[in-house]
């Protein structure tokens, strides 16, 4: 009659929380992998010729594919084994990190991050899915603490990774160092992680709701990122795909169809989750997940988190490299503010959290995050000193380590271990279409803004006509780094003696974009605070129906 919850609440051995090192190291080098590339990004652009929108996929496409996955393989760690589908992902994520380094073409590199993507996929719900299985009661709080802090450590350190390897090595550095710490991984666990299956099964393959919601992710991402170059609904220039050409003639743009195409897969797709789960054929997603509110209200804050953070990560370092003029590791010393803040805040997010409670403690960092970042905004402009921006940045860090550290564990409380793979996997696709969507979010506001800003500031500075225009498309689709080579042309480039007038318009012009895509971002973390009210309160609330809830999810 004891067995069961002396096996719920007995210590972890050393062992599993060796374990839970291993694991965590494995999801710091795929969230490190997220946020690495944006430093390096502007040498990666003028290495490999990217337009904007090429630099968007660099970034984008790994959060879209993950998101597009990431519900198909917690369903298939459940199944398989989450140990065997952390060492298959590492294998995967190590051979796109080879791929990506010897990348010369920006279609191989754009190919190699989906390959990765796809190791990523593997091995995320593997590590958060062991977790919730292996730890439990109190300790299982402070293995989400760990795991919620590396999530954000990794991602607020990245930008420093990267400026380090980008100009002490090269940008393909940044994916060479994957090999000899995916493989030191790969043997760890080979010894420590425990191996833990769902013991709930059900027959069949969920095929179509994978297919539905790849392409509902897919065309919703592509339409935000695509709609300032194809136009949002009068197309702007031809569209290629496959040797299929959407003509600039054609009576509306693909963006809208793209838009249509994403609703009508979405809502296919949760029909058809209905229909999996009211026959009891195995299902991509458990809909019963979304009963518990503390499920619910986690997500959303989750997704808003992760859309404001990530539109930093992908518009400040080609604000700070292109516009500033900084160096690479100058870049990413300022971004590493974040990182600060982030390591400081979680390592006393527990304290705070046995003071005010795991959502109150939610509440104070999504605070911090949209004061640090509203602040930035309003002190950004075109010769704003490095110091002063790593200012802003250590407060957001702050509020992000506080967040993150205890938001997972507030998602997950409520779910029933037998499922905790499919819940973790839920959990980390919305994290994921946050990230895609702030990076496409981010990208696509800057777009729309340099096209309003840059021509205002050259005409300001009495450049004006073919040329001028000329000038400021040429930096809106190199995403600032025209104004990073005409810096080092000097007189000597085509503009003469007026170069530096038209570098300093440029760059007046690029921190006005910048400062309304951080806005945009202060927007949705102001949104995550709202969600977290409701978290708060979903979370004090005695939970109606619990035992019947847990009930319907036991096998």
């Amino acid at each position: 009659m004891t067995a069961a919850p002396t096996t719920q609440e007995s210590a972890p051995t050393r062992r599993e929380w060796l374990g839970l090192a291993v694991l965590s190291i494995g999801l710091g080098l795929i969230v490190l992998d997220g946020t690495i590339v944006g430093v390096a990004l502007p040498a990666i652009i003028g290495d490999l010729h990217l337009d904007l929108t090429d630099a968007q996929w660099v970034n984008s496409l790994y959060a879209v594919l993950l998101a597009a996955l990431l519900l198909s393989t917690g369903n298939l760690a459940d199944r398989w084994g989450r140990k065997r589908l952390f060492l298959a992902g590492l294998i995967v994520f190590v051979a796109g990190s080879l791929l990506a380094a010897a990348a010369s073409t920006a279609g191989v590199l754009i190919g190699a991050r989906a390959v990765q993507a796809v190791g990523a996929a593997f091995i995320m719900p593997s590590t958060l899915s062991t977790v919730n299985a292996v730890f439990r009661g109190k300790y299982r709080a402070a293995a989400f603490g760990v795991w919620g802090a590396v999530i954000s450590g990794a991602a607020a350190v990245g930008p420093l990774a990267g400026g380090a390897l980008t100009q002490w090595a090269s940008w393909h550095w940044i994916f060479l160092v994957n090999l000899p710490l995916g493989l030191l991984v790969f043997i760890a666990a080979l010894f420590t992680v425990p191996e833990t299956r769902g013991e709930k099964k059900r027959p069949g393959i969920d095929v179509d709701g994978a297919l539905l919601s790849a392409i509902g992710f897919g065309a919703l991402v592509f339409a935000v990122i695509e709609g300032p170059d194809l136009g949002w609904w009068t197309p702007k220039s031809d569209l290629t795909v496959f040797g299929r050409v959407w003509p600039k003639d054609a009576a509306i743009s693909a963006v809208p169809v793209a838009f249509a195409v994403a609703a009508i897969a979405l809502v296919l797709f949760v029909i058809w989750e209905r229909h999996r789960e009211k026959v009891q054929r195995a299902a991509l997603l458990d809909l019963g997940l979304f009963s518990f509110s503390t499920f619910s209200w986690g997500n959303l804050t989750a997704a808003m988190v992760a859309v404001g953070e990530f539109a930093i990560i992908f518009v400040l370092p080609l604000y700070l490299i292109n516009a500033l003029g900084l160096d690479v590791m100058g870049a990413g010393l300022v971004l590493a503010a974040m990182a600060v803040g982030a390591f400081l805040s979680g390592a006393a997010a527990r304290h705070l959290a046995a003071k005010f409670g795991s959502t109150g403690t939610v509440l104070i960092g999504l605070g911090l995050e949209v004061t640090g970042v509203l602040a930035l905004a309003l002190l950004l402009g075109p010769a704003t000193p490095g110091w002063l921006i790593a200012i802003p940045l250590t407060v957001y860090g702050l509020g992000l380590g506080l967040a993150s550290a205890q938001l997972t564990g507030t998602v997950l409380q409520d779910i029933p271990v037998d499922i905790s793979g499919q819940g973790s996997a839920t959990q980390s696709t919305v994290r994921q279409i946050g990230s895609a969507l702030g990076t496409a979010f981010a990208g696509a506001t800057l777009s729309i803004s340099l096209a309003l800003t840059l021509p205002t500031a050259l005409g300001n500075a009495g450049l004006t006509g073919a040329e001028a225009d000329s000038l400021a498309d040429a930096t809106r689709q190199s995403a600032g780094t025209t104004i990073m080579q005409l810096r080092e042309q000097g007189s000597g480039s085509s503009l003469g003696d007026q170069t530096t007038t038209a570098v300093d318009a440029l760059t007046g012009g690029f921190a006005d974009a910048t400062r309304w895509a951080l806005l945009i971002a202060t927007v949705f973390l102001a949104l995550g605070f709202i969600g977290a009210l409701r978290l708060r309160r979903a979370s004090a609330s005695p939970l109606v129906n619990s035992s019947a809830q847990q009930e319907a999810h036991r096998p």
